[in-house]
């Protein structure tokens, strides 16, 4: 039922539950965008591709622990995700961005680009490139609102996506001001010369910084294969640019701005394929980063950059 034979306040309320559960998923991957940036002043377009791999290690997982109870199962695949993502980003790093990070800006930007594309051709031809179906895990929801035949739901799955991704930004945040690798990320993230001079092993401090990353990269994918329940070796690519778009927006290199950044493009296409066309959604997202680079290039959160001399 669309909004114009149902109440247009519950149809505005579906549209804004479904944009923030959306949004959140874009937030997660964008993180892994800003933390990279803001360590390396590098954008890391593989991140899209570990993301894919997180839901393909999801479709295993939940095909693997089949017969456990569900709680237990969805634990154990989320483990597993993160573990196998974890590697994939610490290998990442160490093969394609290491070696060139003294070189010229354009060589790790291209190295990333050469990664994307050997990751998806890869998981292609190690999974086929059919799409992969996954029963509905964790089903029924509640209703938020009831008005003229349409009914405003929020499902249980969909509460299950905020209050992780919650728990997930909140111990991130915890992680970079309460502990000690967090005072190491933003030492290098400042200087990484002087803080190899105090004593910080930088190069440990960016490949940690990169798995952790791909962990959240993986939690999104592992959401979205029990949101959507199909996943195939393209998926990375157009959620990469959306949360890449998302960092952007928010400002790259802010923790906060890549999470207001991905929640406001996850609102953008819902409200946009609610009440306008979906076809349009995309076009409509992009639009909107064009505009705030036009009147604000470093973004909503984002500081300008000051040249080093």
């Amino acid at each position: 039922m669309s909004y114009r034979e149902g109440s247009v306040v519950a149809y505005f309320l579906q549209q804004l539950v479904n944009g923030v559960t959306l949004g959140s998923v874009y937030g997660l991957i964008a993180l892994g965008y800003t933390m990279v940036y803001g360590i390396i002043g590098m954008i890391n377009f593989a991140h899209g591709e570990i993301y894919m791999i997180g839901a393909f290690v999801a479709v295993i997982g939940f095909t693997l622990f089949a017969g456990v109870p569900l709680v237990l199962a969805l634990l154990l695949v989320l483990i597993l995700a993160t573990l196998v993502t974890g590697f994939y980003g610490w290998t990442l790093e160490r093969v394609a961005y290491r070696p060139l990070r003294g070189s010229f800006r354009l060589a790790p930007l291209i190295a990333a680009i050469g990664m994307s594309i050997f990751l998806q051709n890869y998981v292609q031809l190690a999974q086929g490139a059919r799409i992969k179906p996954v029963p509905p895990k964790i089903e029924g929801g509640l209703t938020l609102l009831v008005q003229e035949g349409f009914a405003a739901r929020v499902s249980y799955l969909q509460i299950c996506i905020l209050l992780l991704t919650l728990l997930l930004m909140a111990a991130l945040t915890w992680m970079i001001h309460g502990t000690s690798f967090g005072r190491q990320q933003r030492a290098c993230e400042q200087d990484k010369v002087m803080a190899a001079l105090l004593g910080v092993n930088v190069d440990r401090t960016i490949s940690m910084t990169f798995v952790t990353g791909a962990i959240l990269a993986a939690v999104a994918g592992v959401l979205v294969t029990l949101y959507y329940g199909v996943v195939d070796f393209f998926i990375g690519f157009l959620a990469g640019v959306k949360a890449f778009t998302a960092a952007v927006l928010g400002g790259i290199g802010s923790i906060p701005g890549a999470m207001v950044g991905g929640l406001l493009i996850g609102l953008i296409e819902a409200f946009w394929a609610g009440y306008f066309s979906t076809e349009w959604k995309d076009v409509a997202a992009f639009s909107i980063l064009v505009i705030v680079l036009i009147f604000r290039p470093s973004g909503i959160f984002g500081r300008p950059e000051v040249e080093k001399v």
